[in-house]
């Protein structure tokens, strides 16, 4: 039977419009990244100072500075780790500087910040990347464990930023990274102190980025989620702390819920260079964010029913151990084999570490 000639035509039409939709829509998708790229700054032969730079996320980031051609300045508090990092970033071409430094100590980050200009005679990206977590229901937190989170991750910030402030608005221009957390906009069980923190490093950011810009200087928050790096091996864990190792390593671990470091760092570097103010990382930090901004009630309700599921509820054991003591079969098992794998690769191993501490 053959198709009427007004409905030929209108089919005709159609698929013209559907083509010209698909193509406009691929122009505008392909017009973007280029735009993207054009915005990205070139900062090869830059100086970037990394705090918490020796594992993990920082590490990762190292490297991908590195590859653009940035001279480094890396810290920690072991001088082991540091050294094995600049092992392996100077073999991949870097030059790098390490200083062994506790971030949470003004004096100690004031020092850091001047022998890294006084080597490289100036210093023109900073990333606030050091963290500590303790997992553990609230019963099993201390005063000491809110006192030590925000001096890592809110006063680490302040301190790191404000040394190097007067020479970025002697030179009119900088670039500084906080990477704060999904648990800096959205609370979450078990991980209160350092929710507290990161809620205050989200406030600390999104202020500088605000006042700073007049001075041309750019300020990105980073807002990640669940990170492969490894880096549940050398958290602390209270309470019944081999079955809160158990789901946070599977959390941290599963391709599901986070996403890949050197992703991670990519992202973070090429938002940098874009000067963008704020990225949250990962689909399921999107999802939430985006649900606890639109039901916040909703969300803290749901937040509580999955606090009833986790385990050691109402524990006070305050021992902290880190998630080298608390290997169990779970954590042994194939499910976090990429964990395993990615904290290899990111110096999470360190042959020596005492067994308690920071």
């Amino acid at each position: 039977m053959r198709m009427p000639r007004g409905r030929t035509l209108a089919a005709g039409v159609a698929g013209i419009g559907f083509a010209s939709a698909a193509i406009g829509i691929g122009a505008a998708v392909a017009g973007r990244a280029v735009w993207n790229r054009l915005r990205m700054a070139n900062i090869r032969g830059q100086v970037a100072l990394i705090t918490g730079g020796s594992r993990g996320l920082g590490f990762a980031i190292a490297h991908e500075l590195a590859a653009l051609g940035c001279k480094l300045v890396i810290c920690a508090r072991s001088n082991d780790e540091l050294q094995r990092a600049r092992t392996e970033l100077t073999r991949a071409g870097a030059d790098v500087l390490t200083i062994e430094c506790d971030v949470g100590r003004q004096e100690q980050v004031e020092s850091m910040v001047q022998n890294a200009i006084a080597h490289f005679g100036r210093l023109d990206i900073v990333i606030n990347n050091a963290g500590i977590i303790a997992v553990g229901p609230l019963e099993s937190q201390t005063l000491d464990d809110f006192r030590e989170a925000m001096d890592v991750m809110f006063w680490s910030n302040v301190y790191t930023t404000m040394a190097a402030l007067p020479h970025m608005l002697e030179r009119r221009g900088g670039r500084i990274v906080n990477v704060t957390s999904i648990g800096g906009k959205i609370s979450v069980p078990h991980l209160v102190p350092y929710g507290c923190a990161k809620f205050a490093a989200v406030g600390f950011s999104e202020g500088i980025t605000a006042e700073l810009a007049k001075d041309n200087i750019k300020v990105t928050t980073v807002v990640p989620g669940l990170i492969r790096t490894g880096s549940y091996v050398n958290a602390f864990f209270k309470g019944d702390n081999r079955a809160e190792y158990s789901w946070f390593s599977l959390g941290a671990t599963s391709p599901v819920t986070a996403i890949g470091a050197r992703r991670a760092a990519r992202s973070i570097v090429n938002a940098m260079r874009r000067g963008q103010a704020e990225i949250i990382l990962s689909v399921p930090a999107k999802l939430a964010v985006w649900i606890h901004g639109l039901l916040p009630g909703t969300s803290i309700t749901l937040a509580g029913v999955s606090n009833r599921l986790m385990p050691g509820t109402g524990s006070t054991d305050k021992n902290r151990l880190r998630g080298t003591q608390s290997e169990n079969a779970v954590t042994r098992s194939f499910l976090t084999k990429l964990g395993r794998d990615a904290g290899k690769r990111l110096n999470q191993y360190p042959e020596h570490r005492p067994a308690t501490g920071t």
